[in-house]
């Protein structure tokens, strides 16, 4: 078994979660209460939203946080019957991220010399990139509340980046038959990989606001070729274009366009009308500090990384030797990312 073929020395050398590189997360956030949309009725579901849209969450901090989630929503499903549902808005740092149906082939890069960090995840679908610009949505809700049919979820996640599209932007989406995620013309917009457990879903969808959109061109996105990747940004700026509008500053909307974090702010307001809308969800809205997910992180991987040393020497990998370069990879998962990254049997 020769692990080091199979790690990506990807990227940076790698102290385990690096402070330095996001000074905006020594601080801890505090947000007001949303209120509930104007879509939802009295004594609508109560839905948890913990709204980080303007900070960017490392991929592996956010993906262990989703399952710490999921697992007390089972233990409270089993202890009380019933469990409240919760939404995640954030953005990552520039990472590539592989679903169950996954090849190398759709990766345009060695995947040992890879330009980011690159996770083996249990979501369905295919290769994608997450990083700054884009919105990424995780709901984690329970689906014996909603309805019990994962085609209805997925088509109802890709109708609320339609109407988003549709209400805040006058951009005309669709979907494409036998294809999932959201798209205009031919450059998809919205990415929609979910795993679902119990009847609890987890990851979620992913939409191009302001996204540079040149990582995805060193893999083939969603494992679809003769496709193009689109953003939000790049069809107004178009369009703008095309109709002379922003010569004319007649609509504040392509006034904005200009300005990012206006249209990451004007994005996720429509995103999260939307999803209480079409979930028909109150929510409630709850801090958390994103050091606070780090040292949750970090406890977690201190045991991991024990845990891991037992699987690597069980299946007679020599630490001693070879533990530098996999430990630099490994200190970034929890066991069982771990296990799917390095196909540990």
């Amino acid at each position: 078994m020769n692990l080091l073929n199979t790690v990506p020395s990807s990227a940076p050398p790698c102290p385990s979660l690096p402070l330095h590189t996001h000074s905006n997360l020594s601080k801890s956030f505090q947000f007001s209460y949303l209120k509930p949309s104007k879509f939802t009725s009295y004594g609508a579901r109560l839905c948890e939203l913990f709204d980080l849209h303007q900070e960017q969450v490392p991929y592996e901090v956010a993906w262990s946080w989703q399952k710490d989630i999921v697992k007390e929503k089972k233990a409270q499903l089993e202890n009380e019957g019933d469990c409240s549902d919760t939404l995640i808005v954030l953005q990552h740092p520039s990472v590539y991220t592989l679903g169950t149906a996954s090849t190398k082939d759709n990766l345009n890069f060695n995947i040992n010399n890879a330009p980011f960090n690159v996770y083996r995840t249990e979501r369905g679908g295919e290769v994608t990139y997450h990083g700054p610009g884009q919105l990424v949505l995780y709901p984690i809700i329970n689906l014996r509340r909603h309805k019990m049919d994962l085609h209805w979820y997925l088509r109802t996640l890709e109708e609320l980046v339609i109407r988003v599209l549709s209400s805040t932007f006058s951009i005309q989406a669709s979907r494409v038959e036998g294809l999932t995620g959201v798209w205009v013309g031919n450059e998809k917009v919205a990415a929609v990989g979910i795993r679902v457990s119990h009847w609890i879903t987890y990851h979620g969808l992913a939409l191009n606001v302001t996204t540079d959109l040149t990582p995805f061109k060193w893999i083939i996105p969603c494992g679809i070729r003769n496709r193009e990747v689109g953003s939000i940004k790049g069809l107004l700026l178009r369009e703008a274009q095309s109709s002379n509008m922003a010569a004319n500053g007649t609509n504040d909307l392509h006034s904005i366009m200009h300005d990012d974090g206006g249209l990451i702010g004007i994005t996720r307001n429509s995103l999260i009308e939307e999803f209480s809308r079409v979930f028909q969800l109150e929510y409630h809205h709850r801090t958390i500090s994103v050091p606070m997910l780090y040292e949750r992180n970090q406890s977690d991987l201190l045991y991991s990384w024990s845990f891991l040393e037992f699987l690597f020497f069980f299946n007679g990998f020599d630490f001693a030797s070879s533990g530098a370069n996999v430990g630099c990879e490994v200190s970034k998962l929890g066991a069982s990312e771990a296990a799917l990254k390095y196909k540990i049997n």
